[in-house]
């Protein structure tokens, strides 16, 4: 019996395109996956991450190879930290024959929290960003982005009431670009200490007389968060630039509060 025949498929993406026109990204977007996230304490955090993987585009190539993307996603690794990232990166660029190109992974991180009375366990939500990137002609970079959920206390409410001031949930958000190790806990943690009070998923009633004088104690504007969170990073020696973002979600108005800052460490 005669072998199978084989039939040639051609690659059409590999095709010469003669409009000449370079793509700076191309890729695929919106993919969600597994991932394990390294976590502080040396295991990891089991979640769903949301993906955009692209690389740049030679003029003289018709496509990329879209299935590439997907299949380095497929690939076993460690639970994923900085390097983890970065090393993705490299694989991804070998792989699509590409010399730069961007890996952003969007994900819930969860982190044990004890409420601070009753010391009852609960976890609580936040939002992350891992984006590693190699631009054309630069060393590959790596940014950790952070959304933490807080309490403020107005100070202005709090200093023309005759008792009582009004409080809100707040988001803040702190983006880092990195030039050395830093864990997803340590940028939370600098955003809680400095908000009026930090949330956790679970309180008691001791739990709750706490936070509540807590945040009486150590009123903030918006304006207060940005600036104290700023003068942290500034101090940090793993961060190369950074942004703060805060949002008040006023609980007397059907509007928010904002403020942004950014700036770069020598």
């Amino acid at each position: 019996m005669n072998a199978p025949e084989k039939f040639f498929l051609p690659d059409v993406q590999a095709s010469e395109d003669t409009r000449r026109l370079a793509i700076q990204h191309v890729g695929v977007a919106g993919i969600r996956y597994p991932v394990a996230i390294a976590n502080a304490s040396g295991g990891a955090v089991h979640t769903v991450a949301t993906l955009a993987m692209t690389v740049g585009l030679s003029p003289a190539v018709k496509g990329t190879h879209m299935s590439r993307f997907v299949e380095v996603l497929e690939t076993p690794r460690s639970p994923i930290d900085g390097a983890g990232m970065l090393n993705m990166l490299t694989e991804m660029l070998a792989r699509l024959d590409a010399t730069d190109g961007r890996i952003e992974m969007r994900f819930p991180y969860f982190i044990a929290k004890l409420a601070p009375v009753s010391q009852v366990h609960s976890l609580l939500d936040y939002d992350v960003t891992l984006c590693a990137e190699q631009a054309p002609g630069q060393s590959p970079a790596l940014t950790l982005r952070v959304t933490a959920p807080v309490t403020s206390l107005c100070p202005c409410s709090k200093e023309i009431s005759d008792y009582g001031a009004h409080n809100r949930r707040s988001h803040i958000t702190l983006e880092a670009r990195l030039r050395g190790p830093m864990r997803i806990e340590a940028l939370v943690r600098l955003a809680e200490e400095e908000a009026s009070c930090e949330v956790f998923g679970l309180l008691k009633r001791p739990d709750e007389k706490w936070v509540t004088e807590r945040a009486y104690d150590n009123p903030k504007f918006v304006e207060d968060l940005v600036r104290d969170i700023a003068l942290r990073l500034m101090r940090e020696p793993q961060v190369a630039a950074w942004k703060v973002i805060s949002e008040n979600f006023e609980s007397i108005h059907n509007h928010s509060a904002y403020a942004e800052l950014s700036g770069v460490n020598a």
